[in-house]
């Protein structure tokens, strides 16, 4: 492995800046082995360990999720790839670079847009992606600041001040700033926190047309329902822990228990008795639901059940399990 990382690190050396970063060797964009992070006492403040030995990869061309409450490591995770935060042991590398042996290579093959909208006021979009590509080293002759802004809906206001952009527009100007030296992977950090959902759609159009075009792509989101739509893998952290990391269909399957929807003929107002025990509720239009376990029993039982009891049933729907259920149960103790 070191030669393979060695002879990709002289490949990158002799790229023109600006340029994508060469792949290296390996089916990972990322990989973190046992990466641990404690916080030393201040003050008042405990010591407190934010990251618990993690064990982490994302694989080469994906959308990945990365989940978990507030607290949980999200951030101290991504922090330490972007080179904010200084690990404590462990590994971790970006596109084959090893964060401690080639960083300069490592930070080049990422892009992180960060959650707080840190921006100065007194740059035009314009100014700020052409400060930002000067940084990554990006020749005059390469920079695609017009090309990018456009992308983003941005173009049109490419000369105005960035203190008069909306808080939309800012959230877009941090995602082209993180790509002008397109990189081969994008981190979105809650990149559609106080965004509407027209932008929140021309956003995720945008990451979606990377992402097609090789980008790898890890998010963090506190919408469930936009990593289930997106993302083919997902991790959830809870605590510092990695509690979950797989592809997002094997993870819906974790949860065991499903849900009955029963509308009877006369909409309910009590749960019948023979519900009793069960997990079951009345809802605000008469029909009830019931929460079972298909292992112990079936959705068939149920429903004899409630005809012995003299229930009338109008119509049944079932309900599978969806990424909130299964976060929940992995996050909650």
């Amino acid at each position: 492995m070191a030669h393979s990382l060695a002879n990709t690190e002289n490949s990158y050396e002799e790229r023109i800046p600006g340029e994508p970063a060469p792949r290296a060797e390996g089916a990972y964009a990322i990989e973190a082995r046992a990466l641990r992070k404690v916080y030393r006492a201040s003050g008042s403040q405990p010591a407190k360990e934010a990251l618990k030995g993690i064990d982490l990869a994302v694989p080469r061309g994906s959308i990945f999720a990365l989940l978990g409450p507030n607290g949980a490591g999200k951030s101290t995770f991504i922090n330490i790839l972007a080179g904010l935060v200084t690990k404590t042991s462990g590994s971790a590398s970006i596109w084959g670079f090893d964060i401690d042996v080639n960083p300069r290579q490592a930070r080049a093959s990422i892009g992180v847009v960060p959650q707080e909208l840190n921006i100065d006021p007194f740059f035009t979009p314009a100014e700020a992606m052409e400060m930002q590509a000067g940084l990554y080293g990006v020749p005059k002759r390469e920079r695609r600041t017009m090309e990018i802004l456009k992308a983003m809906g941005l173009d049109d206001k490419a000369d105005a001040y960035a203190r008069t952009l909306s808080g939309g527009m800012r959230r877009r100007l941090l995602v082209a700033k993180a790509m002008v030296h397109n990189p081969p992977v994008l981190i979105l950090d809650e990149p559609t926190a106080g965004v509407d959902i027209e932008l929140r759609r021309q956003l995720w159009d945008y990451v979606k047309s990377l992402h097609a075009r090789g980008t790898t792509i890890v998010l963090t989101t506190h919408y469930l329902e936009e990593a289930e739509a997106l993302c083919d893998t997902i991790a959830i952290i809870d605590k510092g822990e990695l509690v979950a990391c797989e592809p997002k269909e094997k993870l819906l399957t974790r949860i065991s228990e499903k849900k009955l929807i029963v509308r009877p003929a006369t909409p309910a107002t009590v749960l019948p008795a023979a519900l009793d025990g069960m997990k079951a509720e009345v809802k605000a239009d008469g029909s009830i639901a019931v929460q079972y376990n298909p292992a112990e029993t079936s959705a068939m039982a149920i429903l004899a059940a409630l005809n012995a009891g003299g229930m009338e049933i109008a119509d049944i729907s079932t309900v599978e399990s969806d990424l909130e259920d299964v976060f929940l149960q992995l996050t909650s103790k």
